[in-house]
């Protein structure tokens, strides 16, 4: 039984380490800052999820198990509302999106011909 464990438990920090890895590269290859918050936010919350999930496991029924259900809590409630107030701080500082294409103009078309009005905008 310990075996299984062991190896569940090994399973899990290589991909929490993946997933966490992934997330550091993410942050330094993307091109812009919402971007960078998207791949770090996301990628760590997952490992840190992994590795948590791993140690819990590795710790066996105890007190140690519902302290790291605790942080695992904290992490996945706190990660992403962090990541949202400083995506909305850096939208508050005009600081836009690079955006492949204008999807804003887009939508005023589509709004206006819902409404019955023609536009001249693309």
């Amino acid at each position: 039984m310990q075996l299984v464990l062991d190896i569940v438990s090994w399973v899990l920090i290589v991909l929490g380490s993946f997933f966490v890895i992934t997330g550091a590269l993410g942050m330094v290859r993307m091109p812009e800052l919402f971007t960078r918050m998207h791949a770090g936010s996301v990628t760590d919350t997952l490992g840190i999820g992994f590795l948590i999930l791993a140690m819990i496991l590795q710790a066996g029924l105890s007190l140690v198990t519902f302290k790291l259900l605790i942080i695992l809590g904290l992490f996945f409630f706190t990660g992403p509302v962090v990541t949202h107030a400083l995506a909305q701080a850096a939208f508050h500082e005009k600081i836009e999106p690079l955006l492949a294409e204008d999807r804003r103009s887009r939508m005023a078309v589509i709004a206006d011909t819902k409404e019955g009005r023609l536009s001249s905008k693309p």
